[in-house]
């Protein structure tokens, strides 16, 4: 979705317009001069697995997956989509296909995919279709991407585990897509809460998204630990 930007550095939407009023939203990242992004690859290192999640901003969704034990590092980036080489420009304009994306590396004899899809569903509203809080657009929407059919089979599991429990009001809208291409998003996106804790997105939408995972996911696993 195309917008203006602030003084803040923040994309901003009109919502609504009234007479030369307009009602503005903030979106996650700032925008940037255009350049192409590089390919990561697929298979993994030895010792080491890959996982690829979309759950709205990147930037919340690589502070999540950081602070998870097992994961050895988290790139922001883009999958999903049809064309080659996108950049945050291009991907912002809703053509593309693709969406704000995560690429996890790690330690499988640490943390399972299963647990990784798990957090996955915990960590982002997968009810609510081309949109994640106040991010809007089909670059946000929901993707579990799968490397093989076990994955897959893993995945929906969880997600009828998920589903099961009620913790979302609504039907689980996530799609599930076979990855196929993850690309590496410009350097300042990555790790950009930790390079800027004092950013107005971080402080008001990021941070409270990361403390409500938290609470969610301690309290899911207190809950399946209850006979």
């Amino acid at each position: 979705m195309i917008g203006l930007d602030c003084l803040f550095g923040k994309k901003l939407v009109p919502l609504a317009i009234f007479g030369l009023a307009f009602v503005l939203f903030p979106f996650c990242g700032p925008v940037t001069q255009i350049s192409k992004q590089e390919s990561l690859p697929l298979v993994p290192k030895s010792g080491q697995k890959i996982a690829v999640f979309a759950e709205g901003c990147f930037w919340c969704s690589e502070h999540i997956f950081e602070s998870i034990p097992g994961v050895i590092d988290v790139v922001s980036g883009y999958a999903g989509g049809h064309t080659e080489n996108p950049t945050y420009e291009s991907v912002n304009t809703e053509m593309t296909g693709h969406a704000e994306s995560v690429y996890i590396v790690y330690d499988p004899t640490k943390i399972s995919y299963a647990e990784l899809c798990r957090i996955f569903f915990l960590s982002h509203d997968p009810t609510t279709k081309d949109r994640q809080g106040p991010d809007i657009g089909s670059s946000y929407r929901s993707i579990l991407f799968y490397a093989d059919e076990e994955e897959f089979k893993i995945a929906n599991t969880i997600k009828k585990e998920i589903q099961t429990q009620n913790i979302w009001n609504g039907t689980i809208v996530t799609e599930f897509q076979k990855l196929k291409h993850f690309y590496k998003a410009e350097g300042y996106h990555q790790d950009f809460i930790k390079n800027n804790p004092s950013q107005s997105y971080v402080l008001a939408v990021s941070i409270p998204r990361f403390k409500e995972f938290q609470n969610r996911y301690n309290e899911f696993k207190t809950r399946k630990t209850v006979p």
